[in-house]
């Protein structure tokens, strides 16, 4: 049996719902809310309205929650931001953003936000750790490490149009 494909959707200003369907028909989804809580839904129709089971749970719980149902994932070497009051979110720069064809540096974003720009994904590949005359893209997603105070901010930098 084949993996099921998982769904993702930008909410704006929210987060991101990921979503799969069972081979019961029943789908199950996760809200990624931009405050690292996450709400876990599951729907026994195809009607996303009639929610048979809706929970809230902090950031923490859903590392216990990732824990139980991935436990080989649990590796002392992994780093775990959220275990140091970090997050780490990927923010996509849209072809209509005001960053689109413009230099990383003139972002600012570490003087103004706290937060790093650890890479950006392009397409199929990887750019770790672009430099300040790292120009930008419509499509890149761009990998900022932070406080959730100075993510939030870089969101909103970036988001710009």
């Amino acid at each position: 049996m084949t993996a099921p494909r998982m769904r993702t959707t930008p909410l704006p200003g929210i987060g991101v719902q990921y979503e799969i369907t069972t081979r019961r028909h029943d789908t199950l989804s996760v809200i990624a809310h931009r405050d690292g809580t996450r709400t876990f839904n599951v729907h026994h129709d195809d009607d996303p309205d009639s929610c048979g089971l809706s929970m809230k749970l902090t950031a923490a719980e859903a590392m216990s929650l990732t824990d139980a149902l991935l436990p080989d994932h649990n590796n002392p070497n992994l780093l775990h931001t959220s275990d140091y009051g970090l997050v780490a979110e990927r923010v996509t720069v849209t072809g209509v953003s005001y960053w689109n064809g413009r230099v990383l540096g003139d972002t600012r974003m570490r003087t103004d936000t706290g937060t790093s720009i650890v890479a950006v994904m392009r397409r199929a590949h990887a750019i770790p750790s672009p430099g300040p005359d790292f120009r930008l893209r419509g499509g890149d997603s761009v990998i900022v490490v932070g406080t959730r105070e100075g993510v939030d901010a870089a969101h909103a930098i970036l988001e710009r149009k």
